[in-house]
């Protein structure tokens, strides 16, 4: 009679049941993970926005006009560069809104130029 050493090692049901556990895992944790950035990215632009916006009141109060361009603000060393627009990646595509008298300079208030709507149901454009 000859007895075969048995060799260490997973079945093929133990592989299986791993698997299907990081699935269920991953199942549970991914639509997590991928809410958190949305509103994370969220967060940023509020905070863009915010400093903008602050920084144009402080030009505003040094100079008594506003700037004529948004580049204006960093020329002027008020900003150390432009912010970026974390729903287009780009610094390029904040909506200049002027203000309400022309001789006052060129950019009063920015807006995002992100399409879509935020989790609190409103536009980006509208923030």
């Amino acid at each position: 009679m000859t007895q075969h050493a048995k060799t260490p090692g997973f079945t093929l049901i133990e592989l299986l049941v791993v698997l299907a556990v990081i699935a269920v895992l991953l199942t549970i944790a991914v639509p997590r993970y991928f809410s958190s950035l949305e509103k994370s990215r969220e967060s940023v632009l509020q905070q863009n926005l915010s400093l903008m916006r602050s920084t144009l009141d402080k030009y505003y109060g040094d100079k008594g006009k506003y700037p004529d361009a948004l580049d204006e603000l960093v020329s002027s060393k008020y900003l150390r560069g432009l912010p970026f627009d974390p729903m287009t990646d780009s610094s390029a595509t904040w909506i200049i809104m002027p203000p309400a008298e022309p001789g006052m300079g060129g950019v009063y208030d920015v807006r995002s130029g992100a399409e879509g709507v935020a989790s609190d149901g409103t536009e980006y454009r509208s923030w």
